[in-house]
């Protein structure tokens, strides 16, 4: 069985694609075994084999992965999601994943390499392996009598940047646009936590974004900071609001 869950948020603008609906769930796996060894080089075996770079290992998405796993070998059958059990997404997140996107696999088999050729053989299942979107994984493999169940867990990994980070990353790309720009006031983090308005002197105009993914400005702020208008610009960085299961950062410049 095959998931998946997408999110892409762009000036406060939120977009959720599913492949099919997935659970999630938590626990201690700290160490991927030999049969969760054998399914990732396996799945970074066909991604090479297709040009696409290899999924690096995800000890939280493994943890959540290890959690289910456990739930199915349980319960003597496959699911994304068991009565009382939270979604795949939320799972990963208690986990502590970051992601933009997350996607799942399971199966049961007598051999993880049977498992990989299942996975494959299945079109759902080998989108998610071969996603040239996604670039992290966890996987678990639990057996329970002669049988192996087996959960792989993928995502697009958000990292973990302090607000200081988030503002250079940022500010990084402004000053390519003919802009003095500054970061970390405390205007501009008030700014940021602001749904209108703005802290300190009046600026020309304020703009505020959510985005999984810092290394590019959104098409309003690049029409805003290449009007020819604006001289300067501040850069804030706050907590993105904690309404979704996935990650972002929260943004705000000011430019005068």
């Amino acid at each position: 069985m095959a998931t998946a869950f997408r999110f892409l948020a762009i000036v406060a603008a939120v977009v959720l694609v599913a492949l099919l609906l997935t659970p999630r769930l938590f626990a201690a796996h700290p160490q991927n075994s030999v049969a969760d060894q054998t399914l990732l080089n396996a799945a970074n075996h066909e991604r090479a084999a297709a040009g696409l770079p290899p999924l690096q290992w995800d000890p939280a998405l493994s943890a959540a992965a290890h959690k289910h796993a456990l739930r199915m070998a349980q319960a003597n059958q496959l699911s994304h999601q068991f009565p009382g059990e939270p979604p795949m997404q939320d799972r990963a997140r208690q986990a502590g994943a970051r992601f933009s996107m997350i996607a799942e696999n399971v199966a049961q088999g007598s051999t993880p390499s049977g498992i990989h050729t299942q996975w494959m053989n299945s079109p759902p299942h080998r989108a998610n392996i071969l996603d040239p979107d996604l670039n992290a994984i966890g996987i678990s493999v639990v057996q329970s009598g002669n049988t192996l169940f087996a959960v792989e867990d993928f995502s697009v990994s958000v990292p973990t940047l302090s607000l200081e980070e988030q503002e250079q990353q940022v500010a990084s790309q402004l000053s390519g646009h003919e802009l003095h720009v500054t970061t970390g006031s405390d205007d501009a983090r008030k700014t940021c936590e602001m749904d209108r308005g703005w802290s300190g002197a009046r600026p020309s105009a304020v703009l505020r974004y959510e985005m999984s993914d810092l290394s590019n400005l959104p098409d309003e702020v690049m029409q805003k900071v290449d009007s020819g208008k604006f001289h300067s610009a501040v850069v804030g960085a706050c907590k993105a609001s904690g309404t979704s299961e996935f990650s972002r950062f929260r943004i705000a410049i000011l430019l005068f």
